[in-house]
């Protein structure tokens, strides 16, 4: 019988500690929620809701419901802006995105491969001494200019291309290391021994092993150029190679700033971000974890 009662009671111990326990995630949930609300979801009411007012009623930086709908005014007046410099301004960063892309996703990968299949030999912590630099030390604008100016770089895409690989050359080439760590030797060994070669090994075998963090790249790294200010600034500078981030000049100056159309250019150039993050944000942990633990 007192057997009967300890075990009772300890189930409703039990029951009592896991009603507990499930009581707190769902106030650690709703905590969470609230402060996605206000870091995020305000902020981006706040801008649509000025994007869709006059001049004069968004420049009181409100978050009132507006009186007069400018919805089509506003953004008509954007994509037509200095010639329609922000459909040119989409081509432009698309083109920048994928060109850095390509190259970045082929350097990276081949740098992560070697870097773990060769870390016991000599020269290889010093190669990742020198990558973890990359991502410790800011980048020289100066500099940069004048190695692209002397080859005759400077103000075109193909330079502003390879300034985006490098910068994020050892973000990428870290994350490659990490995965390629999970993929077994074994199979480097089997594809030697029927003759595959160092490089066909590579890019047929091992890097459609990677497509998970080839995935997680491709968002996090697009959304990062798509969305770059300062590198355009700098070394793509002229209105006809303007991005998407420049445009906001459009609308700026020294004694005068319209910004319900700012509102609204910037609610245009963030499409794009917000629909890849929508669709792809269990690829990017799923990239960022699958190589966590080795297998």
């Amino acid at each position: 019988m007192n057997s009967i009662v300890r075990d009772s009671a300890a189930s409703t111990a039990v029951r009592r500690s896991s009603a507990g326990a499930m009581t707190g995630k769902v106030l650690v949930t709703l905590v969470l929620l609230v402060l996605s609300t206000v870091i995020f979801w305000i902020p981006f009411y706040f801008v649509i809701i000025n994007s869709f007012k006059s001049g004069a009623a968004a420049a009181d930086m409100t978050m009132a419901w507006p009186t007069a709908f400018h919805i089509i005014d506003n953004y008509a007046a954007v994509l037509s802006a200095s010639e329609h410099m922000l459909i040119r301004a989409f081509y432009n960063s698309t083109l920048l995105t994928i060109l850095s892309l390509a190259g970045l996703i082929f350097v990276s990968s081949l740098a992560g491969f070697v870097l773990q299949r060769r870390e016991r030999t000599r020269g290889a912590a010093t190669l990742n001494f020198f990558i973890l630099a990359g991502l410790m030390i800011p980048p020289a604008v100066v500099p940069t200019i004048w190695v692209l100016n002397s080859l005759n770089l400077f103000k075109t895409l193909a330079g502003l291309t390879l300034v985006e690989i490098a910068l994020h050359f050892p973000f990428c080439a870290i994350l490659y290391k990490a995965f390629t760590a999970s993929v077994p030797r074994d199979i480097d060994e089997s594809a030697f021994m029927d003759g595959c070669g160092g490089f066909k090994l590579f890019t047929h075998i091992i890097f459609p092993l990677l497509k998970p963090v080839t995935s997680t790249i491709i968002i996090i790294t697009s959304v990062n150029i798509f969305n770059d200010f300062v590198n355009p600034l700098y070394f793509l500078p002229g209105a006809e190679n303007a991005t998407v981030q420049l445009t906001l000049y459009n609308f700026m100056s020294m004694y005068l700033t319209n910004w319900n159309l700012l509102f609204a250019d910037v609610v245009l150039i963030s499409i794009p971000p917000l629909v890849m993050f929508l669709f792809f944000n269990k690829r990017i942990i799923a990239g960022m974890t699958a190589g966590a633990v080795k297998g």
